[in-house]
């Protein structure tokens, strides 16, 4: 019998919505939500992004900015009511979520699209499972420094917006690293690729700045007539000796501390490569105790620029590259839309609760009519938000699904602003819990917020918006 498809048509609102019209819409669902929204004054900007991450063992190796730390898992599970079993986090990044579950008795899943943050989640584990002749071996290469005997072989994989992004020295050195590293065991091979993705932004004209690679005026494709000067650039053989001694000295840290790598009772991790959007449907249903999660946030960050130095030195190609953005959760202004009833016929609910969220609907027919008038500084603002919302209201409805009755679902996410609208993720997304039957038990707000960006605050004035972690309970 074939499945019936049903398609929703959007809410839309007689005229073009006005600010005053999303104002009370805002206010009306603040109101909704009003006492579950809770200052939380244990959450800092620190514990809910990486930079809590940056002195932890393990955690400093690849600096991922977009995670948030070890110390907030740790916080939400001695604060929460998480029951026995598995915990789940389908934006897994570079794996926080994973290890510090682990470590604390939890067997944990993670669903990751990006190579570098599947790179580094099995790049940790294999660390883990390291020889004493593994160790010494990398112990080898830290104080020879083996790659600088070898002939230079062009090794290092570019793509249009990595060129030029080494020192010259530099870029001669990483092409002779990952040719000497390839005569290494698997093992040691893949700690040593780890330590090279670390380095790559310390050798490079390059810093990652949201939305893009910010260029050095010392790079000769340096644009903008901006001048920048990232500070310091080391030289590869320095940088790359500096991670591997630390790397070596966290190994042999714990390894002193809990013997040969052991800890009382740690649970195990799987990963599952792949978007979560494709992913989630296939999973069993109430098979998780607790989902912890961030993910990305609606607020024009492209991952495939800002780590596409470590995604061509994993050997990712411009084609592999483009069908990678287009497979993110739309949260750039090139994701294209995706067609969620032919990716998935269950999800015409989901599509039904984005339909129906008024504030919703009114903020994207604003910004329909902004980019029609073309006061948008960029047109696909309004196509990115939408896609973004009803991405997420599918991933939602997954979610929903697959966690067990009565768990919770911890997520971290910021409000944002466009064109002078402030759009409250946090309630909107709230709402789409509700309807597919979560308990919004609190919304856990950061006291001190995020503020707009320097464009925005031109236009509009110094506004902070929300950075919050929601706390949601499946139904029993």
């Amino acid at each position: 019998m074939a499945t019936e498809i049903i398609t929703f048509v959007p809410f839309e609102l007689s005229a073009p919505a006005s600010l005053t019209e999303i104002e009370i819409l805002e206010a009306e669902l603040t109101k909704h939500f009003e006492t579950k929204l809770t200052v939380e004054k244990q959450l800092t900007r620190q514990l809910v992004s990486f930079q809590a991450n940056k002195a932890a063992p393990f955690y400093r190796w690849y600096k991922y900015k977009e995670g948030f730390s070890a110390a907030l898992i740790a916080f939400l599970i001695d604060t929460g009511e998480i029951g026995p079993g598995k915990i789940l986090d389908p934006f897994a990044g570079a794996g926080t979520t994973l290890f510090a579950a682990r470590d604390l008795g939890f067997d944990a899943d993670g669903i990751e699209l990006l190579p570098i943050g599947r790179q580094v989640i099995e790049s940790r584990l294999q660390a883990e499972s390291l020889s004493a002749e593994d160790l010494e071996r990398i112990g080898f290469w830290m104080l020879k420094k083996p790659w600088k005997n070898v002939s230079d072989e062009p090794s290092l994989k570019e793509l249009r917006i990595t060129r030029g992004a080494y020192p010259e020295q530099s870029r001669l050195s990483i092409d002779k690293y990952i040719h000497a590293l390839a005569s290494e065991t698997p093992s040691v091979a893949r700690i040593l690729k780890l330590a090279l993705l670390c380095v790559l932004e310390d050798v490079s004209y390059t810093r990652k700045d949201g939305q893009y690679l910010r260029w050095d005026s010392r790079s000769e494709r340096q644009g903008g007539g901006k001048f920048f000067d990232k500070g310091t650039i080391l030289s590869f053989d320095d940088a790359i000796t500096i991670k591997l001694e630390q790397i070596l000295g966290d190994i042999n840290s714990q390894a002193t501390q809990f013997g040969l790598f052991g800890q009382p009772d740690p649970g195990k991790i799987s990963l599952i490569p792949g978007s979560c959007l494709d992913i989630l449907p296939g999973l069993k249903g109430d098979s998780y105790s607790a989902i912890i999660t961030s993910p990305p946030y609606c607020n024009r960050y492209d991952y495939t620029r800002t780590y596409a130095l470590e995604l061509a030195a994993l050997g990712v190609g411009e084609v592999e590259l483009t069908k990678l953005r287009q497979a993110m959760l739309s949260c750039t202004v090139e994701n294209k839309a995706k067609d969620l009833i032919k990716l998935n016929s269950h999800w015409a609910e989901a599509i039904q609760a984005a339909d129906r969220q008024l504030l919703l609907q009114s903020i994207l027919t604003f910004l329909d009519n902004e980019r029609d008038e073309k006061r948008l500084n960029n047109s696909g603002i309004a196509r990115m938000v939408r896609g973004y919302f009803y991405e997420m209201s599918c991933t939602l409805f997954e979610l929903y699904r697959v966690l067990a009755p009565g768990g919770q679902l911890y997520m971290v996410n910021d409000n944002v602003r466009y064109a002078g609208v402030g759009i409250s993720v946090d309630l909107i997304l709230s709402s789409f819990a509700e309807s597919f039957g979560f308990i919004v038990e609190k919304i856990m707000v950061l006291p001190r917020g995020k503020g707009n960006s320097s464009q925005q605050m031109g236009l509009h004035g110094r506004e902070q918006l929300r950075k919050c972690v929601y706390v949601w309970r499946k139904s029993l």
